[in-house]
Formats: C-alpha cells, structure tokens, sequence
C-alpha cells in the first residue's frame, strides 16, 4: 500500500517526509497537479467497490485500490498544453478539475487534509466552531460598512486589528506579497474609505504576555511559545522571524480537548493552531491553518512533527473517522 503525496515540487516539507515514510519501508507516489496532463494521467472506471484505475506518470504507475493514505500539501494548479483558446483552456480546466479531484476525492483513505474539509474551515465558520468546542475567541466583526467598523471599535473600547479572512498570499505589481495583521489606529477610524469594496474582518487587539503555534497531527499535539522582541512581531509575530523566541509549552487540558473536538468537527488530521496568552493566562484562539508550516518549528525546538505526520500516513490503511 502507498502514500499519495500531492505537492509542489519545490517543498522541503514534502521532501523530508518522503524520507522519513521511506525509511519506515512505507512507498511514496509523490506528483503535483501541475504534471496533468502532460506528464500525468488518470484512467478510472467505477465498479461495485467505487473508482479502481491509474494514476501514472512517464516512469510509473499507482493504482488507485492501492492507495492507503494522501498527504494534500498546496499542489499547483494544471498546466495545460500550449495552443489551446481561452475557451478551450476554461473547459479543459473544469473538466481536468471536476474529474481528477472527484476521483481522487472519493477514495476512502485518510487524507492529511481532504481539499473539501480544508475548504469548509473558513476563518468565521473556525470561529463559531471553536467557541462551540469551548475554545476562547476574540470578539469579531466580518463587514463591508464603515459605520459597522466603527460601531464596533465604540462598543469594544479599545484598539482594533484587521485580518484576511482568505489566504495571507496576495499577487501586487507581479510580485507575491505577505498580507499581515494590521493595527489600526483612531486616525484611520475616520478614513475607512475602501471598505464598501469587499468584506473585510477585524477583531480587537488581544493582550498577551505571548503568542503559541499548536501543530496537532492525529493525536499528537506539538505546542511551541512563540515570544516577540520587536513591536511589529508583537503585532503579528510572521512580520520578524529574528525577534522571535521559542521554547515548548504545554497547553491546558481544556485547550487540549477544544482543538482536538475542532479537528473532529471538520474532519481535518492535521491543524496548526495560533493562540494569544493573556497576562492573566487564558488561551485565545485566533485561527486555525489546516495546511500550517511546520518545518521552522522542528529546527527551533526539535519537534518530531515530520515523523509524526509520516507515521500517521503509514496507518492511513485506518479509514478517517471523520468520512
């Protein structure tokens, strides 16, 4: 039985678990969706015990009944063949997505994480989930109003920080850029002038004496404090990775509980978690990344999250509960 592994090529994460199933003696069928079709294919039939078929590549084939796990790690989109119309190139893509993801996503295998949970695990909808699973959250607000944002700095009483509600990644002047936490100030409580534009979430600027990563894999719960030496880091800690220490830290049982109860609503394996520690120590929870980096953890505080992970898919012959 093999591990499906769908990942960009360029990924160190996927490359050190490659070695870590490896070396549990665990083969590995890794591709990224870039590869369709010109380099991968798939021909599938559905027969009374569900798609049975091939997934191939120029050097090797992966029958899908022997497929026992899939690790879904941001694969790139299709590259499709050159030449083709924007209306050809739109159908091509539909199809090419409809087919290879359905297919792929109807086996019943465990999935680190299924695309169809990890799309369910919106920023509001983790919220209201997470207070429903005994977790703190901050107080929050999703709005296109600009009397709506400053009704709820008046009702909060204190400073405001704005977020993505999507992905931090944006494309500017043909450059990916990093959408980090805002704060804002009462000056700019009078100007909110493109906020009618699209919805955009805010929250009030938490306290706290520091911030954690809690990287859940299964079971497993790796949590790291994260303490920020600069003001920009105190603000959203991915602004200066060299103002950052870290150290591991336990987290309370009921923070426990309330993450593990989250994943289970979701259906997700894996999670990567960021809390605020109040001075008077209560865990807040901000968000949860169902496909978080890892890797900087291991390195920091020797975290054993890539053996985890692989022993996890090792098992994945065990169908998720959450299926």
């Amino acid at each position: 039985m093999t591990v499906l592994l769908l990942a960009r090529d360029l990924n160190p994460s996927a490359d050190h678990l490659v070695r870590a199933l490896t070396e549990l003696g665990v083969p590995v069928f890794r591709t990224d969706l870039a590869a369709f079709p010109q380099t991968l294919s798939l021909d599938a039939r559905l027969g009374p015990s569900g798609w049975e078929g091939v997934l191939a590549t120029e050097h090797r084939e992966l029958r899908l009944k022997d497929i026992r796990s899939v690790w879904y790690r941001h694969p790139s989109h299709f590259v499709l063949p050159a030449g083709m119309s924007s209306t050809e190139r739109r159908h091509a893509a539909a199809e090419a997505r409809c087919g290879l993801s359905g297919v792929l996503s109807s086996l019943d295998v465990l999935w680190v994480n299924h695309p169809a949970r990890e799309s369910d695990a919106v920023k509001p909808r983790q919220l209201d989930v997470a207070r429903r699973c005994g977790l703190s959250v901050p107080d929050s607000q999703v709005t296109n109003r600009p009397d709506g944002v400053r009704r709820f700095a008046r009702d909060l009483g204190g400073a405001l920080v704005c977020k993505t509600l999507g992905g931090a990644l944006r494309a500017e002047s043909g450059r990916l850029q990093m959408a980090y936490t805002r704060r804002l100030d009462v000056t700019e409580l009078g100007d909110l002038a493109g906020v009618d534009t699209t919805l955009h979430f805010f929250q009030p600027f938490v306290s706290k004496s520091f911030e954690a990563r809690v990287t859940v894999v299964g079971h497993r719960i790796f949590a790291a404090a994260i303490h920020a030496k600069s003001e920009p880091a105190r603000v959203d800690w991915r602004t200066d990775y060299d103002a950052l220490d870290y150290s591991i830290i336990e987290p309370p049982e009921s923070v426990t509980a309330g993450m593990l109860a989250f994943l289970k609503v979701f259906g997700l394996s894996f999670g990567a978690f960021d809390f605020a520690i109040t001075p008077s120590g209560d865990w807040v929870m901000f968000e949860c990344n169902p496909a978080g980096q890892y890797g900087w953890l291991e390195e920091a505080v020797g975290f054993p999250i890539t053996a985890a992970l692989a022993d996890l898919l090792a098992n994945g012959a065990r169908r998720c509960a959450a299926r």
